[in-house]
């Protein structure tokens, strides 16, 4: 018996929804982001799943849960999803590249640099993050980009106090010899040269202060 013309058109108008994802979809996702399944992620995004689904606990996406569980294959599936949004934020405001750099992971802040990430942002960026662990790789990778060197946190912490906090020596170094002012203080009034005494740092005291003094800023 033949279809009528609205029975045509109904059955031309469903083909071209998307497919339905299926109930547990959610925990599925998450589970397997975890455990860096990316053939799992893979058959759920192309059943029709947001590949900007956000968890519960710290609204990371799944683009962020996969760089905090360093399961890197999934990261590149869903860094190369339709429609991802890799300036996503968590609940306290971190990105994707920001945790990255607090992971110190190389690959993962080269990939997303390569998508165009943003390396300045108000408050804390991606260079506080890399300047804490001390990772030189990575703070030259943003600095390349253009990062903003004596970008200010909330509290006008600059990433040369968060190397020298870390005891960081060599990035401490890295960061004055392209540029970074050391004489700058936070809203409690330290320097770089303060965090590094407070924490023990004596040889990133002593080397700070030979630079500022002879640079004629102390």
């Amino acid at each position: 018996m033949p279809l009528s013309r609205r029975a045509v058109l109904g059955a031309a108008m469903l083909a071209c929804l998307p497919p339905l994802v299926f109930a547990g979809a959610y925990e599925d996702f998450f589970l397997a982001v975890k455990n860096d399944n990316a053939q799992a992620v893979k058959a759920l995004l192309a059943r029709g799943l947001d590949a900007n689904l956000i968890e519960a606990e710290r609204n990371d996406t799944g683009l962020i849960l996969a760089l905090r569980e360093e399961a890197m294959k999934v990261f590149m599936v869903l860094l190369n999803a339709e429609g991802i949004d890799i300036e996503a934020k968590s609940r306290n405001g971190d990105n994707a590249l920001m945790i990255a750099c607090y992971k110190g992971n190389k690959a993962a802040v080269e990939a997303l640099l390569r998508k165009g990430a943003e390396v300045n942002r108000p408050g804390w960026a991606p260079l506080h993050y890399a300047a804490a662990i001390g990772s030189n790789d990575i703070v030259q990778l943003l600095l390349d980009k253009s990062a903003y060197i004596d970008a200010e946190s909330p509290n006008k912490t600059t990433p040369i106090m968060m190397a020298a906090r870390g005891g960081h020596i060599y990035t401490v170094k890295l960061l004055l010899d392209e540029g970074a002012d050391a004489t700058l203080k936070n809203e409690l009034g330290m320097t770089a040269i303060d965090f590094a005494q407070k924490h023990g740092y004596k040889d990133i005291v002593e080397g700070l202060t030979y630079r500022l003094k002879k640079a004629g800023k102390l």
